[in-house]
């Protein structure tokens, strides 16, 4: 039956995420030169403690840059970079910084920790930061703490901080919310321009998309497929006489029957007017044919109706294998040769011939 294909979404995703990555490795750089430059001011400010300090976290920063180019796990990447600045950012709350402007680069932390995670997960994050700025202002005497803070400042701190974080939260949740709005249409989009829209099954375009690759993973790989042209049996008859609605529905009746009989793996189009082509990928001719004559089967002894009418549908098909010919085109047409045989020698029957229900003779398949 036909495959529910996310590639255009799982394109979108791979996109954004690379380009997360690249964005995480100019700002990896940045830190690093911005590291080096106040590290080097704090230095000739004869602050040479705070100084080593900078410089040290460039070495993280460093490695984590490293070990992304060298493993391409953008998860790591992004973790690494978060542990960092986390640390780096309770370093500077805790030491002051220079004058105890320290604080002030948490400011930073909340567009960078909604952009790198989720909304849920940057939350919890970020409350555990403010967490850890409490700790730090209330308890000025802690070992680990260098500086003390105002209480002007702390109000001032936590409020702007909350202001902003509350800010980035909103604009990433309507970020988020357009984001997966676009995917979601694209998806819709991409559905539509593969699916027929009477019978729900593949179109045309992208059966011939599907025998594309089939046939490149054949060259690659030797791996056989067969297809099915499947044709409705005077199918102008139904429509004369019990009208195109009719006709419409018994397509419709016949699609659903068909994705009920092919396997999983199996890909059925609507090829066009009353035509339906069936892929069967790890298929050779035997078993295509063994499958043809079985749906053959449950289409004649199916009860097609519309509004209460018996419809008389029945099939022919012709099948062939991808054996001993060199191109898709090629396997088409030998396909509607055969299709063509069938209607010949009396329609409700598979080309190239194999004994049905009821014992018919035999005549030897194509290659």
């Amino acid at each position: 039956m036909t495959r529910d294909s996310s590639s255009g979404y799982l394109a979108t995703r791979e996109r954004e995420d690379a380009q997360v990555s690249r964005v995480l490795t100019w700002l990896s750089l940045a830190a690093m030169l911005c590291l080096f430059g106040i590290g080097a001011k704090a230095w000739y400010s004869g602050h040479a403690n705070h100084a080593l300090a900078l410089w040290g976290f460039i070495a993280p920063v460093l490695a984590n840059m490293l070990w992304f180019v060298k493993t391409g796990k953008r998860e790591v990447q992004k973790v690494g970079l978060l542990v960092i600045v986390s640390l780096l950012f309770t370093y500077l709350i805790a030491n002051g910084g220079e004058n105890n402007t320290g604080p002030l680069w948490f400011y930073v932390f909340p567009p960078l920790l909604f952009f790198l995670t989720n909304l849920k997960t940057g939350t919890m994050i970020l409350l555990l930061v403010y967490l850890v700025a409490i700790i730090v202002f209330q308890f000025p005497n802690l070992p680990f703490v260098l500086a003390e803070y105002s209480s002007d400042f702390k109000i001032r701190f936590f409020a702007t901080l909350s202001f902003e974080s509350i800010f980035c939260f909103v604009l990433e949740a309507s970020r988020l919310k357009a984001r997966n709005e676009l995917l979601s249409l694209a998806q819709t989009h991409e559905h539509a321009a593969k699916t027929d829209e009477l019978t729900g099954l593949s179109n045309r375009r992208d059966i011939l998309n599907r025998l594309t690759e089939e046939f490149s993973r054949y060259q690659r790989s030797g791996r056989h497929f067969s297809i099915a042209l499947i044709d409705l049996d005077l199918f102008k008859n139904i429509n004369d006489q019990y009208g195109h609605n009719a006709g419409d529905d018994a397509l419709k009746q016949l699609a659903d029957l068909v994705k009920s009989v092919i396997r999983q793996t199996d890909v059925a189009a609507r090829w066009g007017g009353e035509e339906f082509l069936v892929l069967l990928p790890d298929t050779s001719l035997i078993p295509a044919l063994t499958l043809a004559e079985r749906l053959r089967s449950e289409v004649a002894n199916n009860q097609f109706s519309f509004h209460g009418q018996r419809l008389p549908v029945t099939i022919s098909a012709g099948v062939c294998s991808i054996a001993q010919m060199d191109s898709i085109d090629n396997m088409l047409k030998h396909a509607d040769t055969q299709l063509y045989s069938a209607k010949e020698a009396g329609r409700n029957r598979i080309s190239p011939r194999v004994r049905s229900q009821g014992g018919d003779a035999q005549n030897k398949p194509c290659a």
